[in-house]
């Protein structure tokens, strides 16, 4: 059985106990960073990789609506605290970007807003990944933080780059709707990839269970709990988004974060449903065991009903009482068919037994 695919070690990924607050500590896998840096307005746009925090500090131009900076690799705690330092961002936030462990949540830190949200993706060898991104919103400013390089933001810079969809006349906030969009939207694919696996194990299971086809559900029944349990908070994150940071996010946006929440309640039902057939196949498929089982404990005590009798009968003519010493000491030792007796009774005690068994429907499986 293959197991769960964790991008990430169960150890090593917090502060040891004592350190001070918004100590930074690096994970074990870490990446090391490639940064680029996309400004665009409304007429304009510039795309660049940069290698230190002194370029992206060149590169605050006011001539530009938006300047989005997106790191992919978090092994260099240099750079990130240079870009604390240039951005105000509070060391908790920057503890949390390398604590890869956190929940979907945003945190309003004054002068900006501090986003976490876990992207989904599938392994080569088709288990589950989640990564967890983190954002930073403030005025005209996004900075993105991934684990590694990769994501699903292609179409966002497209449009940025083809100045489609309106994005390059909004603000911040509208570039920060756009990539969670796009995570959520990720979502859906990966769903669909565990739910074809899910109603295909499931008619295999219902045809002919096999120990394999059970170890299989096993295993996406867990990586459906790793879903849930990234989609889950969404919900709130979302509601959060809307409601009490309405400072960083313009009504304009705001309309559209309240199409992201609607799919976020899509992609847990989703995920619930798919866990739910998982959960009713393996119990079909312990029923059928235990069906099996049945049938099989079933015809075995037919079996040891019908040889019971038998047994008696072969017992009380085993004993050999001498006939010389009592008339009632087995009379039929001496009779010629004597012995074509004993069968014949046993046959007719067993096929009694095997008449009165298929009159019930014991035999078929009829029972009534």
């Amino acid at each position: 059985m293959k197991s769960l695919r964790i991008r990430h070690s169960a150890r090593s990924k917090r502060p040891p106990v004592g350190a001070s607050p918004g100590t930074l500590v690096l994970h074990p896998n870490a990446k090391p960073p490639v940064v680029s840096v996309m400004r665009y307005g409304p007429d304009k746009v510039d795309e660049r990789s940069v290698k230190n925090a002194d370029e992206i500090k060149a590169l605050l131009d006011v001539g530009y609506r938006v300047t989005w900076i997106n790191i992919d690799g978090l092994a260099d705690i240099e750079l990130m605290q240079s870009l604390g330092e240039i951005f105000g961002i509070h060391r908790l936030a920057l503890g949390d970007v390398l604590n890869i462990t956190q929940r979907p949540k945003t945190e309003d830190y004054g002068t900006f807003l501090f986003v976490v949200k876990r992207m989904p993706g599938i392994a080569p060898d088709g288990t589950l990944e989640i990564e967890q991104i983190s954002y930073f919103l403030k005025e005209g400013i996004l900075i993105t933080f991934q684990e590694d390089v990769g994501d699903c933001w292609n179409p966002v810079r497209e449009h940025i780059r083809q100045n489609r969809a309106t994005i390059r006349d909004e603000g911040a906030d509208y570039l920060l709707y756009a990539l969670l969009d796009s995570v959520v939207d990720a979502y859906f694919p990966i769903l669909e990839h565990f739910g074809d696996k899910v109603e295909d194990l499931n008619e295999r299971i219902i045809e002919k269970a096999q120990r394999s086809e059970i170890c299989e559900m096993h295993r996406i029944r867990q990586e459906l709990l790793s879903l849930r349990r990234a989609i889950w908070p969404q919900r709130d994150m979302f509601s959060t988004l809307m409601r009490d940071h309405k400072r960083f996010v313009s009504d304009t946006t705001e309309i559209y974060l309240r199409d992201c929440y609607d799919h976020a309640v899509q992609l847990l039902d989703l995920v619930e449903t798919y866990r739910e057939i998982a959960a009713t196949s393996m119990e079909l498929y312990i029923s059928s065991i235990n069906n099996h089982m049945n049938e099989i404990m079933k015809v075995l005590t037919i079996i040891a009903t019908i040889f019971i009798p038998l047994s008696f009968i072969a017992s009380v003519y085993g004993m050999n009482f001498n006939v010389n010493k009592s008339p009632f000491n087995m009379p039929e030792l001496e009779w010629e068919y004597g012995y074509v007796f004993a069968l014949g009774l046993m046959a007719a005690v067993a096929g009694g037994l095997m008449f009165m068994f298929w009159r019930r429907g014991w035999l078929t499986g009829n029972e009534h």
